[in-house]
């Protein structure tokens, strides 16, 4: 059951057999309540899984109104023969509030009713998402996947020089060496990009029902397949968003600059470009470090200018501080990956300068400035 400890998505449980027994059946044998309840994290995720894998229990057939008609005449029965099986000893004002109660029961389950019908006539039947494993298998290279269970985000290096900072319950497929006269990659979840610049081959992310270019800049996707909406937001550069050939034909492109945002409505598959995200209360209450942070700098110390990469892609860098707490550098880093990043400073200190990556953890190595 080590498999289970992977699962980042609610198509992930849904597809599994034991889950399903769990949930359905109520029978426990391969310990899935104490394992949900190891990580509150966790746990939200499976609660998710459990509330959509109920509701996919409903029959498959449309529920009209006279099928909810019915429904409602079933359960107002039911509530009558409750009422004839109260004990008339009691007095008239339990009987009142009983009466409400019950009236309370028979109106949620009738809105209970309702909102399956709206929601198997409006969003199920008439657009079904494109999930990241629908992508990946239409995807011939062979594929690397790195998924992030921590509680924090992880650095990606792609063989490009290209940097993926990976937030929590996401995924990332991509090929070891990119090839051809294009670099794609697959996301499922949430990522900011860093593009090392190559004109002639231009740079593609897919995201559930969205494909994002660029040749070279700095952006944020998010597309988690239980939202309704996808988003990417750019900081520097620019991009072009599109939607993906699963879901549209279309050529149509939307082109965003700095600043500048974007949201996909799923339910119907329509853009809504956002020109000033200050202005919008989800887009600018979601900005990260790596998003705020200024990586311009003039005269400052360098042990300054790796807290600031530090705080931005929340990694560990261990230099020699001694040998450097008398160097400043004046340089600018923005719109560069992380490995860019590194090597400009590197370079700018000198004296054999270099660096190591080992995950979130960055080891310089240095006999001081030039």
């Amino acid at each position: 059951m080590q498999k289970r400890n992977t699962y980042t998505e609610i198509e992930d449980f849904l597809s599994d057999e034991s889950f399903q027994t769990w949930i359905l059946s109520k029978v426990d044998e391969d310990g899935w309540e104490e394992w949900t309840l190891e990580n509150q994290q966790r746990a939200k995720l499976v609660e998710e899984a459990r509330l959509l894998l109920l509701a996919m229990k409903v029959p498959e057939s449309k529920l009209s109104a006279s099928d909810i008609h019915k429904a409602l005449q079933n359960t107002w029965a039911k509530i009558e023969n409750s009422e004839k099986r109260i004990n008339f000893s009691q007095n008239t004002k339990q009987r009142f509030l009983k009466k409400y109660f019950l009236s309370g029961v028979a109106a949620t389950l009738f809105f209970c009713l309702l909102s399956v019908w709206f929601y198997k006539s409006n969003f199920s039947e008439g657009h079904e998402i494109v999930t990241y494993k629908e992508l990946i298998d239409k995807n011939s290279e062979g594929l690397v996947e790195q998924t992030n269970n921590s509680n924090k985000p992880q650095i990606i290096t792609l063989s490009d020089g290209s940097s993926v900072l990976l937030q929590p319950n996401s995924k990332l497929s991509y090929p070891k060496i990119f090839t051809g006269n294009e670099r794609k990659v697959y996301l499922s979840g949430e990522g900011f990009f860093e593009i090392s610049k190559n004109p002639k081959k231009p740079f593609f992310v897919y995201a559930n029902e969205i494909v994002t270019k660029v040749v070279g800049t700095s952006f944020r996707v998010k597309a988690y397949s239980d939202q309704p909406d996808v988003e990417v937001l750019v900081r520097t550069g620019k991009v072009k968003v599109k939607s993906n050939e699963l879901v549209s034909s279309s050529d149509r492109e939307v082109v965003l600059l700095p600043n500048q945002a974007l949201r996909f409505l799923r339910r119907d598959l329509t853009f809504n470009k956002i020109t000033n995200i200050t202005q919008d209360e989800t887009l600018s209450g979601s900005v990260g470090n790596i998003e705020q942070l200024s990586f311009e700098f003039t005269d400052i110390p360098v042990s300054q200018i790796f807290e600031t990469i530090e705080q931005a892609y929340l990694i560990d860098i261990d230099y020699p501080r001694e040998k450097l707490k008398e160097c400043h550098l004046t340089t600018s880093l923005s719109d560069q990956p992380l490995t860019e990043k590194l090597k400009i400073v590197c370079r700018s200190i000198g004296n054999n300068t270099s660096f190591e990556m080992n995950g979130n953890q960055i080891i310089i190595t240095s006999e001081g400035c030039n």
